[in-house]
């Protein structure tokens, strides 16, 4: 009997271990940099509400240019031999092609108006990766040697804002294919840039993602951020909701007056209930939903403004 219970005992502490050892990774995904697409001529114009602005063109990128490819190819195997699930960029811009035919026939019940979303904002809504992986290179000649020069950046998807990094030259080579020059110039670097972005992913599952949601109401609306229910102004019901649903009652009240909030720095689970992954959108909803019930039955207008941004409107759908 005693035998069996000390088998049993080791065979949980085996299962502990394991379970440790494979514990979450973010999802990553390689991108060029901005300054690598316009270099080479890579971008397109996107109409933002009756503002021009230029964004990467990654699909005709991945479309015409075999070194890039080479280049994510051989960064998504550096990664994937660290444990890093990855998105392909390829695969994801494909995905994109469908939802984008899908997306032109959603429009507003009240005015008719179109989704706007960015082509880069809806890329990474749809590969649904937690860190961006933005590359830049030049490959340097001289005589019969090639080296390259890089500058390797981790940014969090949601926030935008960098958590890890890695540059530097790679030593002179007399092999000219530019995946191995790559690989000899970055590998050095690679376990410490791997430590910092799981350091970044531990800190999103203790802290939660952060995220920002803008609170504005319709014109004319009868209800506004004063309006009060048993005693407490709809700021203060809101700034309550968010306390409770917050992880660690994290989140920042930037700018407020009767008409409008801004939070900032809003940290959401990186998962649901459930086990479901959690993104800015479906929290925002939950607020939504929470508005719409008795007793306070404001209706909401929830716009997706990105990956880590969500308008809230009070008053009406």
């Amino acid at each position: 009997m005693k035998a069996k219970t000390f088998l049993i005992i080791l065979f949980v502490a085996m299962c502990s271990v394991e379970a440790m050892a494979q514990a979450k990774k973010p999802t990553l995904m390689v991108v060029p940099s901005d300054a690598w697409c316009k270099e080479h001529g890579y971008e397109q114009k996107f109409d933002n509400q009756g503002f021009t602005e230029l964004l990467p063109d990654y699909k005709a990128a991945v479309a015409t240019d075999k070194q890039l490819n080479a280049v994510i190819s051989k960064i998504n195997l550096l990664m994937a031999d660290r444990g890093f699930p990855l998105k392909d960029l390829q695969q994801s811009i494909k995905s994109i092609s469908n939802l984008a035919a899908e997306d032109r026939l959603i429009t507003s019940k009240n005015t008719g108006a179109e989704i706007v979303e960015s082509p880069l904002d809806r890329l990474r809504r749809t590969a649904k990766a937690d860190i961006i992986l933005e590359i830049d290179w030049t490959v340097n000649t001289v005589g019969p040697k090639s080296s390259v020069t890089y500058n390797l950046r981790a940014l969090d998807a949601y926030s935008g804002k960098q958590v890890a990094g890695a540059e530097g030259t790679g030593k002179g080579s007399f092999s000219a294919e530019l995946p191995l020059l790559l690989e000899e110039a970055v590998q050095d670097h690679m376990d410490a840039f791997s430590e910092r972005l799981q350091a970044h992913f531990e800190d999103l599952l203790t802290n939660g993602r952060e995220v920002v949601l803008d609170m504005r109401v319709f014109d004319g609306s009868p209800i506004d951020m004063e309006s009060e229910y048993d005693g407490y102004e709809l700021s203060e019901v809101i700034d309550n909701w968010l306390s409770e649903n917050c992880v660690n009652h994290r989140f920042s009240k930037s700018d407020a007056t009767e008409s409008m909030i801004l939070y900032e720095q809003v940290r959401i689970p990186l998962y649901k209930a459930n086990g479901m992954a959690q993104d800015t959108y479906g929290f925002a909803r939950d607020l939504a939903r929470y508005l719409a019930a008795a007793p306070y039955s404001i209706p909401v207008k929830t716009v997706n403004r990105g990956l880590g941004r969500c308008l809230l409107i009070i008053g009406a759908k």
